[in-house]
Order: structure tokens, then C-alpha cells, then sequence
């Protein structure tokens, strides 16, 4: 099959590191670690196991921050390389193991990508303690070799389809998955809702565990699909109250407007108005930037997760008010966390999806976000604004790295397309 892979070396990371920011060929060209290439899926290895043909894969912000060298190498060690990237799927299932009972070939499924200690052969009595609660997307065995053998060897150590040597992402024509990671597609929702159902689950996630409070206004920032996905979750699960989209572009303002914000703000004097009319009063210390007393917002999710994006959500927020942190943020120099402590802020950071509990039943959260987009027909496949062969997957990811000219806002590749 054909596959899009990526390696990491030293020698690239260096390179990208420096000659990267002069050109792009070096991250995602020619010169880069990614590179299309033939290769052969391993047989199913196991009897729960599934094998699947994949019809659009994502391109998200922790691709482009792991192939330009942005991410933070702190989760190094949970990851395993060369990999075939790509962990937002939709795919067809092409084959079974006599183990499965809840997908059948030819089916459309959704693809959780996050590596449990059951999919990594583990016993029961094995599994750590997320897994035991149904929240595998923090495993605590990520950094181990499961005992588990495909392609004759143990599976390699990763938390993620996608960033794991044993197991190909969604960046290539075919792939391997576990029974309890694929989820049938329901016919309500066509392929290209279909294979935003991982990243929307993310704001799903995250709004059932942080919901806003009925009259109190709720601050999103951020402009990518994660940000807008949010806006639409925190409807979806039946807030009424105040709820404000802070974006950069034009037709990013109209998708959030669309999946049900109440006012849109651009960064800047926008977002500063928005601030005062919760009665927000502005004042200027000696040195530094503004800052505020009084008002602020009671609840801000951060879907960007830079400097700036924390820094403002640490400024606006209300005393003892709860920052979500949705965005990849890792080391950030020169951060000013006064207000933290002088607020008594609460931080929560979440990352994937589980097992939720939603109208008195404990659900997965791919499950609860595609009930939603069914129940609220919200145009949820407007975030998709490009889609790519995958031989052309170098301009695919120019297009996802490069925002401000391309106006993308979530990029798929589409195997089956020439």
C-alpha cells in the first residue's frame, strides 16, 4: 500500500530546527523527514483486531507542530518512529478477526486512535489506572512495549495511532485497528462529517467536564477546527447563556456564528470590549501590558495554547474563574502567571476522549458527539475546507501550515482519490 511516513533523526531535527524557518522545504518538502513510500500492513494480530481502508484522514495542529518541530519533546518517549501519521479517520472496514463482534466489513468507522493497555495485549489485571476508568487517553503504559506482536514484534512503545512505529495512521491507504477502537459511522452523517468526528470529540470532551454555568458568559479563543468544535459542543449540550468566539479571519467569524456563538471578536481592541461589558475596569501599572479588575469571564476555554492565547486567558479571566486548556501548549519563556494564584484560577487541561457520562448513561465520547451532530444538523462539515489526494500530501500540508493565505481550516487527505 502507499503511505505517507515520517522519521525523526537528529541531523532533520536540527536542520528543521534552524533552516526551517527560512524555508519549508526542509519540514514538510522534499528535505524533510516526510516522505510517500510503499509498504506492506501487517497481518491482523489478533482475533479482535480489524483491517480497515481508509476514505479521509486529517491533518490537525500536533501533525504540523510534530513534523515542524515545534511540539514540545516532553512526550517523546510516549511515541515511536518511523511512523505513518494521521490519527483523525474515517475508514471502511475490509477485514475482521474471528474475535469481532460489533463492526462488520464494509461499515464506515471512526477510528479512536489512542492506545490502551487492552489494545496493547495487556490483561485486565494489567491495565493502568485510566484504563480501568475508561480514560485511555492518558495511559499510563505509553512509554512501554506491549506484550502484544505485530508483524512478529512487540508492539512499540506510543499513545497514539499515528506517532507509532507498530501501527500506521491514517496517512496511507490501509490500517490496522483494535475492536474497541472503531465505532460505526452513523448514516445520518456523510463522509466528511465522518472524519471530523476524533477532533470534535475533543471539544465534546472537555465541555462535558468543564460545562459552563447558566448565566454566567463563556470566552472561546481560538480560530482553528478544535476552537469552532468547541462553540458547537458547549450548544449542542444545551448552553443558553452568553458565548463568545474570539477569531482572526473572516470566514472563520462566520463558522463560529454558525455552530451557534453568540458574538464573534477579533483579538485586540474587540476582545478587550468584550472584556469590559462584563464589567471588566482597565488600569496600567508602572511597566506591562493592561490589566483588569472586576467582571472578567467565569469560564474561557484556550484552544490555542501559545503565550499570548494563555496569557490573555490568565487576564480575562473572573476571580476564581476556570481556564480550559485545549491548545498544545508546552514550554512558554517569560509567561507572567500573577493572576493565577492572585485570582484563584482553576486550570484544567484535557486531551482526547473516553468514557463519558451524558443523560444518565456512561457513553464514549465518539458516540456522543456524532448523537449530537445528528440531533443539532449544525453544518459541522463547513470546518472542512480543502481536501487532497494523498500523493498530493506536500501541498496539503503547506495548505494546513500556511492559514493566513490558504484560508484552511481543517485539511483531509482522501486516499482514494487521484
Amino acid at each position: 500500500m502507499r503511505a505517507v511516513t515520517f522519521e525523526v533523526t537528529i541531523p532533520r531535527y536540527l536542520l528543521g530546527r534552524s533552516a526551517g524557518r527560512v524555508t519549508e522545504s526542509v519540514l514538510v518538502g522534499r528535505l524533510s523527514g516526510v516522505r510517500m513510500t510503499g509498504m506492506e500492513l501487517p497481518p491482523l494480530p489478533g482475533p479482535r483486531w480489524a483491517r480497515l481502508r481508509v476514505v479521509r484522514s486529517g491533518i490537525c495542529g500536533t501533525d504540523l507542530g510534530t513534523l515542524t518541530f515545534e511540539a514540545s519533546p516532553a512526550l517523546e518517549p510516549f511515541g515511536s518512529f518511523p511512523a505513518v501519521p494521521g490519527h483523525e479517520v474515517l475508514a471502511t472496514v475490509v477485514e475482521v478477526g474471528s474475535g469481532v463482534s460489533s463492526v462488520e466489513p464494509g461499515q464506515r468507522v471512526a477510528v479512536d486512535p489512542m492506545i490502551s493497555c487492552q489494545v496493547r495485549g495487556w490483561e485486565n489485571e494489567a491495565w493502568c489506572r485510566s484504563c480501568r476508568r475508561g480514560l485511555h487517553s492518558t495511559c499510563e503504559n505509553a512509554g512501554e512495549e506491549g506484550p502484544l506482536q505485530v508483524g512478529g514484534q512487540p508492539m512499540a512503545r506510543g499513545l497514539t495511532v499515528g506517532y507509532h512505529r507498530s501501527l500506521p495512521g491514517g496517512w496511507g491507504e490501509e490500517m490496522l485497528a483494535h475492536e474497541v477502537q472503531l465505532f460505526r459511522v452513523r448514516d445520518e452523517l456523510d463522509d466528511t462529517t465522518g472524519a471530523l468526528i476524533e477532533p470534535l470529540s475533543i471539544g465534546v470532551h472537555a465541555a462535558l467536564g468543564s460545562p459552563p454555568r447558566e448565566g454566567e458568559p463563556a470566552l472561546v479563543i481560538g480560530s482553528g477546527p478544535i476552537a469552532l468544535g468547541t462553540v458547537w459542543a458547549i450548544r449542542a449540550l444545551g448552553f443558553q447563556g452568553e458565548l463568545v468566539a474570539q477569531t482572526k479571519r473572516a470566514h472563520e467569524a462566520r463558522l463560529a456564528e454558525r455552530l451557534g456563538a453568540s458574538e464573534v471578536v477579533e483579538p485586540g481592541h474587540a476582545a478587550r470590549d468584550a472584556l469590559v461589558r462584563t464589567g471588566a475596569l482597565a488600569y496600567m501599572p508602572i511597566v506591562g501590558p493592561e490589566v483588569y479588575a472586576g467582571g472578567g469571564f467565569p469560564l474561557i476555554f484556550d484552544c490555542v495554547g501559545s503565550k499570548a492565547s494563555l496569557a490573555q486567558a490568565l487576564a480575562y479571566a473572573a476571580p476564581r474563574g476556570r481556564i480550559v486548556l485545549l491548545g498544545c501548549a508546552a514550554t512558554m519563556k517569560g509567561l507572567d502567571l500573577t493572576f493565577l494564584w492572585a485570582r484563584e484560577l482553576d486550570v484544567k487541561g484535557y486531551v482526547g476522549y473516553g468514557t463519558e457520562h451524558f443523560r444518565g448513561e456512561q457513553r464514549h465520547t465518539f458516540e456522543v458527539t456524532q448523537q449530537l451532530a445528528v440531533e443539532t444538523g449544525a453544518p459541522l462539515g463547513g470546518l472542512v475546507t480543502h481536501v487532497f489526494p494523498l500523493g498530493q500530501y506536500r501541498d496539503a500540508l503547506s495548505t494546513a501550515l500556511n492559514r493566513k493565505r490558504t484560508g484552511s481550516v481543517k485539511v483531509l487527505l482522501d486516499p482514494t482519490l487521484e
